[in-house]
């Protein structure tokens, strides 16, 4: 390249005059612009946390009212065992449950109970002691909710 085709080139660079051309045009307009801007500003950081309150909601399965039950790295597992105890409670109140759905919706609960506290325990081991802990929780919860869904008729 020619020398005048790189000082051409560094006509539009961000150089020190322009830098400061800007600073001062910002001392200027930003305390006019911050009054008009902030509303907007803040309704689009409200909305932003909306729409990812939303989104964590519909990847753990369950309304975004509920979400701040369900925190943490176990967040998931939490939020399976809570449905998996609203199917026994449903199990239990159905009018089709036998007596053994009914001793079996207390077995579970009773295994519910542990995997819960199970999983608040992980969340303060080291990385790969928890990740084994929370597929060993939740191939028990698979086994469990394919177990639910069979008394159920489902």
């Amino acid at each position: 390249m020619g020398r005048k085709k790189i000082e051409k080139e560094a006509e539009g660079l961000f150089t020190p005059k322009k830098a400061r051309n800007a600073l001062a045009v910002a001392k200027v307009v930003g305390p006019a612009v911050i009054p008009v801007v902030a509303p907007f500003a803040v309704r689009a950081a409200g909305a932003a946390r909306d729409a990812y309150d939303r989104h964590q909601a519909r990847k753990l399965g369950i309304d975004v009212d509920r979400l701040g039950e369900f925190t943490g790295r176990g967040a998931r597992l939490h939020a399976r065992i809570a449905g998996v105890g609203e199917g026994l409670d449903d199990l239990r109140t159905s009018p089709h449950a036998s007596a053994e759905d009914t001793k079996f919706a207390d077995r579970a609960a009773g295994t519910l109970h542990q995997l819960a506290a199970s999983v608040r325990a992980a969340e303060r081991m080291p990385t790969s002691r928890r990740k084994a802990a929370h597929r060993a929780v939740g191939s028990e919860l698979d086994h469990l909710e394919g177990q639910l869904l069979h008394r159920l008729g489902i």
